[in-house]
């Protein structure tokens, strides 16, 4: 049967970050997709400023009561919510149906705006939302806010970051170091509140990773909606969301995506080999 995922998040009109990029992963997982849209984000080709349009709470509302008509769904991934009634609506439909395999991507902020969601949000999203996660996938600057640390530059920086988190009541964590850290790897740190586990990959140079973070927490919530463990979950979305910034595509002159097909179509070119193309 096909697994059925949710995702609650706001609607990236360049197509490569939010809504959009959860469903191409969820599809790319061979799991179904639905989705309740919080906000609406676009870029200003002049300026190249962002502005996020939130979506009115009573439609966000009917949203969800749309795709939990059938009750709880096989898995939810929760990324942009930005509103106090967008976060006590969703806890309190979370609730309501008990729904399993919670995904939470803290996202505070837009690639290309350093602004970061008021100090209210940010506490109400501790208080109803993570203790609700089976995972949270803060990047490091999500991940100084939710730790409390003003520095987070190395490896025990993470782990020390990694604690504080899941003591917050999330049940595991993936911190996304990514390029950030120095050094020539991409490294991520997963905690369950009982393991540490780095993940190393190579740094890419490359600008197309516009929607990776979206895409590996959508990753993320498909692995565990067809019954692999969340560390299992991790592992493979690193590997998917490494090929698809790879492979990424520009959509103009300042905005690479990643390009969510790539892990698919080297693996088919694995399995059925070049000269069926």
């Amino acid at each position: 049967m096909v697994k059925k995922i949710l995702t609650v998040a706001g609607s990236d009109a360049g197509g490569g970050a939010g809504i959009q990029a959860d469903l191409k992963t969820f599809e790319e997982y061979g799991t179904f997709g639905l989705s309740t849209i919080t906000s609406i984000l676009t870029v200003s080709p002049k300026t190249k400023t962002p502005f996020i349009y939130p979506i009115p709470i009573e439609i966000v509302e009917k949203q969800l009561e749309t795709a939990f008509s059938g009750g709880p769904l096989d898995a939810l991934k929760i990324g942009l919510l930005g509103s106090l009634p967008v976060i006590d609506l969703l806890e309190a439909s979370i609730k309501k149906v008990n729904q399993p395999h919670i995904v939470l991507d803290p996202v505070m902020a837009v690639k290309t705006n350093k602004d970061v969601l008021q100090p209210e949000l940010v506490e109400a999203m501790i208080k109803k939302l993570i203790p609700l996660a089976d995972i949270i996938t803060p990047n490091l600057v999500e991940t100084s806010i939710l730790a409390n640390m003003s520095v987070i530059e190395t490896e025990d920086d993470m782990k020390l970051a990694a604690q504080k988190i899941v003591n917050l009541g999330a049940k595991s964590v993936i911190i996304k170091g990514g390029a950030r850290l120095k050094g020539d790897s991409a490294t991520d740190l997963f905690y369950d509140g009982k393991q540490f586990l780095f993940i190393h990959e190579d740094k890419l140079e490359t600008n197309t990773n516009h929607g990776a973070g979206c895409s590996f927490a959508a990753a993320i919530t498909a692995g565990m909606a067809k019954g692999l463990s969340t560390e299992s979950s991790v592992k493979l979305a690193k590997h998917y969301v490494t090929s698809a910034i790879k492979h990424g595509i520009y959509l103009n002159d300042f905005t690479g995506y990643v390009w969510h097909g790539a892990f698919r179509e080297a693996t088919d070119r694995m399995i059925i080999g070049d000269e069926y193309k």
